[in-house]
C-alpha cells in the first residue's frame, strides 16, 4: 500500500510566532477625588450641593461615591462614569480684572490625563471652556474660562485669552493663584452629589472608589467634608465708591449685582435673587471692627457723630460692605479705604 503526500508538507515552514494574547495585568489603585462647593454656573443646578469629580490611571470603569452621615452604613450618593480633567499649574496666575478678557501671560498646567481645546470668543462667552482654580479645598474655587489652549510639551498645556471671576467668583479671586495650584475642567464628568439643605454647614463622610469593588474595598479613598452652600452665596457688590471725607459726612454707594438670572439683558434691573435686600457694612481699622451696621438700600453714610462714637486712631479705616442672604449669611466683601 501506498500513500501519495505532496512534498510540499516537508519543506520548513515561514510561520512567525505570534506575540502574547493577553494584556499584562495592571493593579488598580486608589482613585483622586475632588469636591468643588461652587457657586451657580447654569442656573439649573441645585444650588446648596458640591460638585465632585474623579481621575485615576488607570481609570477602573464607573466610579461610585458612598456617603453617610455617621461613618457607618454608607450608602450609594452617585456614580460617575468618566474621568475628570484635572492638572496643575506650573505658573503663577495673577488677579486680573473681570468683565474683559485678559490677556496676560499664558497660564502653564500639566495635564496627566485628558486634553484641552480652543474656542471662539463667541464660544466662550456662550460658555465654552469653564473651569475653575483654587486651592484644593472645597469652597475656594475661581471659575474661570480661556479662549486659546495650546500644547507646548508632553502632558503639558498653556490657556490664555481668559475670562476671569466667572459667576461671581470675583469675590474670592486673591492676588495671585501660585504655581501648584489645581485647575478642573468644569465639564460633564463632574456631578452633584445628593446632599440635603438641612446637612449644609455639617461633616459628612464620603468613600469614592470603583463601584464593581464597594465601599469596604481596600483601595477605596475615605473623606470626612463640610460643604457651605457657595451657590447660595451672595455675589460680592458693585462699583463702591465714597464721597467725603473724615470730619464730615462720608457717604457710601454701590451698585448691587445677582446670582440668579442676572444675564437678561432685557430687564430694567437684575432680579433680587435674595428673600429680601439687605447689606453688611463695618467700618475695621486693623483687626478691629469699630462699627457693624445692616442697611436695606445700597447706600449710607458715616456721620461726624459716628466718627466720633467710633473714634478710630490716626492712619486708615476700611469701610466694607457685603450683600446678605438669609440663608448663607454675608457674601464677599467689597471694600475702600479712607484716611483719618
Amino acid at each position: 500500500e501506498a500513500v501519495r503526500v505532496a512534498p510540499g508538507s516537508y519543506r520548513p515552514g515561514t510561520a512567525v510566532a505570534s506575540g502574547r494574547l493577553w494584556s499584562p495585568y495592571v493593579a488598580q489603585g486608589p482613585v483622586f477625588p475632588m469636591f468643588l462647593d461652587l457657586p451657580l454656573l447654569s442656573g439649573a443646578e441645585v444650588p446648596h450641593a458640591p460638585h465632585v469629580g474623579v481621575t485615576a490611571s488607570p481609570w477602573p470603569g464607573a466610579v461610585a461615591v458612598w456617603s453617610s452621615a455617621t461613618g457607618d452604613g454608607f450608602a450609594l450618593n452617585r456614580s460617575l462614569e468618566a474621568p475628570m480633567v484635572v492638572g496643575v499649574t506650573e505658573t503663577d496666575l495673577a488677579a486680573a480684572p473681570t468683565g474683559l478678557w485678559d490677556r496676560g501671560p499664558a497660564l502653564r498646567l500639566r495635564i496627566e490625563r485628558g486634553a484641552l481645546s480652543s474656542a471662539s470668543e463667541a464660544a466662550v462667552l456662550a460658555g465654552a471652556n469653564l473651569a475653575a482654580i483654587g486651592d484644593g479645598s472645597a469652597a475656594n474655587w475661581e471659575v474661570f474660562q480661556f479662549a486659546q489652549a495650546v500644547l507646548v510639551g508632553p502632558s503639558t498645556w498653556e490657556v490664555s485669552l481668559r475670562l476671569r471671576g466667572q459667576a461671581g467668583s470675583d469675590g474670592v479671586m486673591p492676588a495671585v493663584w501660585p504655581a501648584g495650584s489645581p485647575v478642573v475642567l468644569l465639564d460633564a464628568a463632574l456631578g452633584q452629589i445628593d446632599l440635603p439643605l438641612a446637612a449644609r454647614g455639617l461633616t459628612r463622610n464620603y468613600r469614592i472608589g470603583a463601584a464593581a469593588r464597594g465601599y469596604d474595598a481596600p483601595a477605596v479613598v475615605a473623606r470626612a467634608e463640610t460643604f457651605d452652600g457657595i451657590g447660595l452665596r451672595p455675589y460680592r457688590v458693585a462699583h463702591l465708591r465714597r464721597s467725603g471725607d473724615f470730619g464730615g459726612d462720608v457717604t457710601l454707594g454701590w451698585t448691587r449685582r445677582s446670582r440668579i438670572d442676572g444675564d437678561n439683558w432685557q430687564s430694567l434691573d437684575v432680579p433680587l435673587g435674595e428673600e429680601s435686600e439687605a447689606y453688611l457694612l463695618r467700618v475695621r481699622q486693623g483687626g478691629t471692627v469699630l462699627r457693624e451696621v445692616t442697611v436695606t438700600s445700597p447706600g449710607w453714610t458715616w456721620t461726624p457723630a459716628m466718627q466720633a462714637a467710633d473714634a478710630p486712631l490716626p492712619g486708615m479705616v476700611r469701610l466694607e460692605v457685603a450683600q446678605l442672604s438669609q440663608r448663607f449669611g454675608p457674601g464677599p466683601f467689597a471694600s475702600l479705604d479712607l484716611a483719618v
